[in-house]
């Protein structure tokens, strides 16, 4: 049973935008806190910004001003702007519910998606 479903990733220049979406199974989206992460060749995945069931947000200092979380209940979707991508932005971006404590403390709720592929280009 898919429960997450990651897309709007592509290619962008240095300075560009990209909107990324994350469609949820209700029972993995309903009253969670909800989180993007990313994974770079030869890096770990990493919790970039969290949202908690009630619209409470919290970001990794290395998007903080340039990446904004939001989420749409009734549509079970989370969605994650990005501004002023940088090259150290490129990586395969997943959404995934959490039992959230902090940004390098938190419990993964549900199965991995395919994930999204982010590259930016110098």
């Amino acid at each position: 049973q898919v429960q997450l479903v990651e897309s709007g990733g592509g290619l962008v220049q240095a300075g560009g935008s990209l909107r990324l979406s994350c469609a949820a199974s209700g029972s993995i989206f309903t009253g969670k806190s909800m989180g993007w992460f990313r994974q770079a060749p030869g890096n770990k995945r990493e919790l970039v910004a969290h949202i908690t069931s009630g619209g409470a947000t919290n970001y990794a200092d290395s998007v903080k001003g340039r990446f904004t979380i939001s989420r749409d209940n009734a549509k079970n979707t989370v969605y994650l702007q990005m501004t002023s991508l940088k090259p150290e932005d490129t990586a395969v971006y997943y959404c995934n519910a959490l039992t959230y404590y902090s940004l390098s403390s938190y419990y993964i709720r549900g199965s991995w998606g395919q994930g999204t592929q982010v590259t930016v280009s110098s």
